[in-house]
């Protein structure tokens, strides 16, 4: 392994464990493996061999089981320019900070009693927040260590399947081809949530776990043009980490460069799947958002274009012009 490469690579794994990344994990897992990090694959609805090893073992990246909040007037670990993912759900605001989903991918909370995922995978930059339950029984999940299209599969504890965050689906074990319910959840700022909702709460720093969380532990890999790990689709239409909003309706998907909605007034109206929806678009942050024809807001998801088109080749494309 070349030392350019080794260098390139997210601090995390360093922090997990992982002094250097062997060339073997960016080879395909063999086709006929029928366990990868413990976990049964002999069922998986996507070929094995597109299945990688990240790096660290299973939950080697510890999720956030017990999380703590803290109340918005008291947050003094958020500048206003710092990312969030920002939960609506039974009325309660939360603000889940991008500086502690870097380092744990998944909080497994709690919102009036009903189980919610808060996911986010750094590698594709895909922040997704789910009804953490399947046929009545509630799920908490955990970081399997493993990649699909370059994308956090996570796994539930109950069953220990494998969950395509993107694809929202179990793609291995007892639960394949189950999907979960996703949520509405906004990628903007720390200081325009904190706007639009100041009785909200932030995700405390206190997790129970030691990390330095001021520190970006994959650097400048949001910038660059580089992919750490292989996907099935490539598209050179946009830089592999443009911005895009991603929208499904009623099985027809379409992206939303932040390219394209920055040549706008901000609003979009436009027909998906049948429907009328609207995306809004804050040059400010940036950040966008998709709303119904009844200004109900859509579980549309915000992460890198490579990204989108992976698991979307077939998308459509939003044109400014």
């Amino acid at each position: 392994m070349t030392q350019r490469l080794s260098s390139a690579l997210p601090a995390v794994f360093a922090v997990v464990g992982l002094v250097a990344l062997s060339a073997s994990v960016l080879l395909d897992a063999a086709p006929t493996a029928q366990q990868l990090n413990g976990f049964d694959v002999h069922n998986s609805l996507v070929p094995v061999a597109e299945i990688h090893a990240g790096g660290p073992d299973r939950d080697g990246i510890p999720a956030i089981d017990q999380p703590r909040f803290v109340e918005a007037e008291a947050v003094d670990f958020l500048t206003r320019d710092d990312e969030v993912l920002g939960l609506v759900h039974q009325g309660e605001a939360r603000a889940y900070p991008i500086k502690i989903m870097d380092w744990h991918e998944i909080v497994n909370d709690r919102i009036e009693g009903e189980p919610i995922a808060i996911t986010y995978c750094p590698l594709c930059g895909s922040g997704i927040a789910f009804r953490a339950e399947q046929a009545g029984r509630a799920l908490s999940f955990g970081v399997s260590g493993l990649l699909y299209n370059s994308d956090l599969l996570l796994y539930d504890c109950q069953t220990e399947s494998l969950w395509s965050q993107i694809a929202k689906q179990a793609i291995a074990g007892p639960l394949a081809g189950t999907k979960l319910t996703a949520l509405p959840l906004t990628h903007t700022t720390w200081g325009a949530w904190r706007r639009a909702h100041p009785q909200t709460q932030a995700l405390s720093t206190e997790t129970g776990h030691r990390r330095n969380y001021d520190r970006a532990p994959y650097g400048g890999y949001s910038s660059h043009g580089k992919l750490y790990f292989p996907v099935s689709a490539r598209s050179k239409r946009y830089h592999p980490k443009e911005r895009v909003l991603g929208v499904e309706v009623n099985g027809q998907f379409k992206a939303y460069p932040f390219a394209e909605l920055s040549q706008t007034d901000g609003r979009v109206s436009d027909q998906l799947g049948g429907e009328s929806i609207e995306v809004r678009f804050d040059w400010a942050q940036p950040s966008a958002r998709a709303f119904d024809a009844e200004g109900d807001p859509l579980p549309a998801t915000t992460l890198f274009w490579f990204a989108w088109y992976a698991f979307h080749p077939e998308t459509e494309v939003y044109r400014a012009n």
